[in-house]
């Protein structure tokens, strides 16, 4: 499940973001190219060929569902009806049988920990000749994979497990919104029809569990005549299917590390409810209705992701998810092991390209389908992965943040001077006349100073007096307050 935007260049002929993004990289200390022993491992890995498995399994249908252009490709599936209920194959890439615990390639990725992504760009965890190349599950090449096979119910219930490495050949490389208008138009293959049907059964299990998934868009930067604007791209209905897929396979993995009591859980705290306050000002901000009966998992379901309000309200949702980490263990189960969002117990598993944690979940999860002992190499790096990634993270959400803030005061700076109406969501505990405004129209939090107590809450006019591309820096004074509308109920 996503918990950050992803910000796409929709004219690259424009160029202005590119110094910025240099800048913000040196400032943060971001790795920038592989060093060259680095390189040549991965490139010596690719040439000589994966350790491919003896069970082969390129006889399956799979295919992948990415972004455009995309070719660092964790994942292919295939679905399918089984009696009355449905079996999943997700073969996920084996990094494994490339890198060796220890060698060049792999000390580099536990130094970078995930792939950082930035505008239309990224840095990567491993370098291109495995993760855009050999170990890619790329269309028509034969690939080794962690294959996981998973029964479900005729309710979605997830009732069997199993993942094995294996030999695969991916049938296709697709993308969303390429799917969707197939699907739309009733031409698209039959299995994405069972697709949709254990997406919505997995959905609505998620609702009687009380979890919620956050289906976050990517912010798009449109050039018009030379004026810049911030846009959200919905999501296609097929994202949330293809993501249900993912989660299932995370929960899964999750459900037998707590059966054998070793593993690495994602973990997330309940909402804090300070934080499901300052959400309830930004609905009304934007002119969302939330009902006071409404709780949140509800109101996140309410909102219609083609809406661009609606959509710009996810996006604030965001603020309700702090603290997630990891938690290891090898023997007794944390006391604290849920994904609050979730409601259920997950790790991450599908993504070991870009993420270093998901090659060593694979690797347990292997051991344990085959009731082999976990491997030492394993073992030993597990208590190390959870501050490991927590630093990594924490470098991705400042990059892809401070990307977002550039991209924002590029939009904004022409317009200083112009005045906003939005809703003061935040006031400074230290200092009342500082706070937060989340702008109507673009969807844009920002800081506003006043010089009186900002009115909490209250619909108001603001004047941009700062849009700094430089620094990043965007700044909104209070102009005046908007006559409030009666609340429903």
């Amino acid at each position: 499940m996503s918990t950050t935007r992803r910000l796409r260049i929709h004219d690259r002929r424009q160029h202005a973001l590119d110094a910025g993004i240099d800048a913000i990289r040196r400032e943060l200390q971001l790795p920038g190219a592989f060093p060259p022993e680095v390189e040549a491992a991965a490139q010596a890995a690719a040439a000589a060929g994966p350790r491919f498995p003896g069970e082969d399994r390129s006889g399956l249908a799979l295919v992948t569902i990415d972004p455009p252009g995309a070719m660092d490709l964790d994942q292919a599936l295939f679905v399918e009806r089984a009696g009355d209920g449905y079996r999943v194959y997700y073969a996920i890439a084996d990094v494994g049988a490339f890198v060796r615990p220890g060698d060049p390639v792999d000390l580099e990725a536990h130094r970078r920990g995930e792939t950082l992504y930035g505008a239309d760009d990224k840095i990567p965890l491993h370098p291109k000749a495995l993760s855009e190349d050999a170990a890619s599950l790329l269309p028509d090449q034969l690939r080794p994979a962690l294959l996981w096979t998973i029964d479900l119910d005729a309710t979605g219930e997830g009732v069997a497990v199993d993942v094995r490495r294996a030999r695969v050949r991916s049938r296709a490389q697709l993308d969303y919104a390429g799917v969707q208008a197939r699907i739309d138009a009733g031409d698209a293959d039959p299995m994405f029809a069972v697709l949709r049907e254990i997406g919505e059964l997995r959905m609505r299990r998620e609702q009687r569990h009380g979890g919620v998934s956050l289906p976050l868009p990517e912010q798009e930067v449109r050039i018009d005549e030379g004026r810049w604007s911030l846009e959200f791209r919905a999501r296609h209905p097929v994202e949330d299917w293809n993501e249900q897929i993912s989660l299932l396979t995370g929960m899964a993995a999750a459900h037998m590390m707590v059966a054998h009591r070793v593993g690495l859980l994602r973990t997330l705290p309940p909402a804090d409810p300070r934080a499901l306050a300052k959400l309830r000002r930004t609905a009304h901000a934007l002119g969302i209705a939330w009902p006071k009966a409404r709780g949140y998992p509800d109101f996140i379901r309410s909102l219609e992701p083609r809406n661009p309000r609606d959509i710009a309200m996810m996006t604030a949702c965001t603020m309700v998810l702090r603290g997630a980490g990891y938690v290891a263990f090898d023997g007794a189960v944390p006391e604290h092991s849920d994904h609050a969002a979730l409601a259920a117990q997950y790790t991450h598993a599908t993504a070991p390209l870009r993420r270093l944690v998901d090659r060593y979940t694979g690797e347990v999860c292997l051991a344990l389908s085959a009731g082999t002992p976990v491997p030492p190499w394993v073992l030993e790096a597990l208590p190390g992965l959870p501050a490991a990634m927590q630093a990594s993270s924490q470098r991705a959400g400042r990059y892809e943040n401070a990307v977002l803030d550039l991209a924002e005061a590029i939009a904004l700076a022409p317009r200083v001077g112009e005045e906003f109406e939005g809703a003061i969501v935040e006031v400074d505990g230290k200092d009342p006349h500082r706070g937060d405004i989340m702008l109507a129209a673009p969807a844009i939090l920002a800081r506003i100073e006043s010089p009186g107590a900002l009115p909490l809450g209250d619909r108001v006019r603001a004047r941009l007096v700062e849009a700094d591309p430089a620094t990043r820096a965007i700044r909104f004074e209070l102009a005046g307050t908007i006559a409030a509308e009666p609340d429903g109920f």
